[in-house]
């Protein structure tokens, strides 16, 4: 028969992808976000730059101009740049009159550049730039975009409204939008590489720790390796050691199942002998000896299977239950078993246990069980919730145990009463079951009853 080939669950991805991914989505994020509020910013820099530089020639044609006797615009000085001068420049001024409505224009009162040589900058109507306006403008076709600045200025002796425009190709300006947006995208480019490769190598260097956990484990499951004994990062360190932990209460629980297994077998060889022999005698008494021996036997079987179901339960960490549905279950039962018997339940109803709901009722319903069968008919059972234990108190009404009597009544077998049924294991089985899960059970005299006090002590469940 082929070994069962090891299955591998699909669907988890990979720690160090999703480290890389999700550091790569964020400095991408990060890098457009500031690279474009970047741009903007440079952008708008070299716009109010470029503004200012037109600001100035504004300034000065509007400082240069009058009016002559007919009517018309002209500068007394010159402008200082000599693009004005030269035809399709790129660099173009034009004072227009503007008129009031119904008024025939006069272009030839009006002031191009000599630069706009045939063409004229439009004017638009209908508002006042008495503030500076500026704007981009395709009116020279796409291959010329140009950048408007244009205000409205009263010249004195001159009854019209006239109109300063400025204009300069933006062909410099995008040039130099275009080499800082190009220098921008390479350095961000490579800086976003870099920080990627950077958040790989803190993913793989970070995450090491992990797989030298996963070859120690392999080293374990081999048999080479008993413990982890290397040593790991703080953050790691809490899963070696809760893996130590487990391996050591597997250990201890393979201990206790083949202890058990042993201790099994010794208690059944010796009525099996005694069964063997007296077949093999033709004993008159074979059947009652075959009786007495399975009797025996069951407790036995009955007293370490208990044992071993509490062991296999307590090994699950979600074990909790809470003491009252328990209590009240255990008394409707023994109620009906044990008709002259009252069982009176007090104390905290909201206290859980660190056990199984199974385990606990075999242990408070043996407890409750044996004060109404030896008692004389009351039972008082109390819960107090301490913060180290939820300890159960059983308390009947009967005879009682003398002291020295208390600690050999737990062994399998022993009975207070053997005129009564039962198999002597129920106060044996409590206590192992008891230890099994970290409590205890002790057996006092009952203060308010005078019969046998006996006390369950549970771990507490936060």
């Amino acid at each position: 028969m082929a070994p069962p080939q090891k299955r591998r669950r699909r669907g988890g991805g990979s720690l160090t992808g999703r480290l890389i991914f999700i550091s790569a989505v964020w400095i991408l994020l990060l890098l457009g976000a500031g690279g474009y509020a970047l741009d903007r910013v440079l952008t708008s820099a070299l716009t109010r730059n470029f503004d200012a530089q037109i600001g100035y020639v504004m300034t000065a044609l509007i400082g240069s101009a009058e009016i002559d006797p007919q009517g018309g615009a002209y500068l007394n000085r010159t402008l200082a740049d000599q693009r004005f001068l030269e035809p399709n420049s790129g660099a173009y001024f034009q004072i227009t009159a503007i008129r009031n409505r119904g008024e025939k224009a006069r272009p030839e009162l009006d002031l191009p550049s000599q630069s706009l040589w045939d063409r004229r900058l439009k004017v638009q109507g209908g508002h006042n730039d008495y503030g500076v306006h500026s704007y981009d403008s395709t009116e020279f076709g796409t291959s010329e975009k140009l950048r408007i600045m244009e205000r409205d200025v009263r010249l004195p002796g001159s009854k019209v409204r006239w109109r300063f425009q400025v204009a300069q190709s933006r062909e410099e300006l995008d040039a130099q939008i275009s080499v800082i947006e190009r220098t921008m995208i390479y350095s961000f480019v490579v800086l976003g590489l870099g920080l990627v490769v950077l958040a790989a190598l803190q993913a793989f260097y970070g995450l090491w720790p992990l797989r030298r956990v996963r070859r120690a484990i392999a080293a374990i499951r081999s048999g080479r390796a008993s413990r982890i004994e290397d040593a790991f990062p703080r953050e790691i360190e809490p899963l070696t050691e809760e893996l130590n932990d487990l391996l050591a209460h597997n250990e201890t629980q393979a201990e206790e199942a083949r202890r058990h297994a042993g201790n099994l077998a010794h208690a059944l060889k010796t009525p099996l002998t005694v069964i063997t022999n007296a077949a093999t005698a033709d004993a008159p008494d074979l059947a009652d000896t075959v009786c007495r021996e399975a009797t025996t036997m069951r407790r036995q079987v009955d007293h370490h299977l208990a044992r071993a179901r509490a062991i296999g339960r307590r090994s699950s960490a979600q074990a909790r239950s809470p003491v009252w549905p328990s209590l009240e279950s255990v008394e409707r039962a023994v109620s009906r078993l044990y008709e002259n018997a009252t069982v009176d339940l007090a104390g905290d109803k909201d206290a859980w246990v660190r056990v199984e709901r199974q385990d606990l009722d075999e242990m408070v319903g043996n407890l409750i069980e044996n004060a109404a069968k030896y008692g004389g008919g009351r039972v008082f059972v109390t819960v107090h919730n301490t913060p180290e234990c939820v300890e159960i108190e059983v308390e009947d009404d009967g005879r009682g145990i003398p002291e020295s009597e208390r600690a050999s009544i737990f062994d399998r077998g022993a009975r207070l009463d053997t005129g009564k049924p039962g198999t002597g294991l129920g106060l044996a089985i409590v206590r192992d079951v008891a230890h099994i899960y970290g409590g205890s059970v002790t057996l006092e005299e009952s203060e308010d009853l005078g019969g046998l006090l006996a006390r369950l002590k549970l771990p507490l469940c936060a």
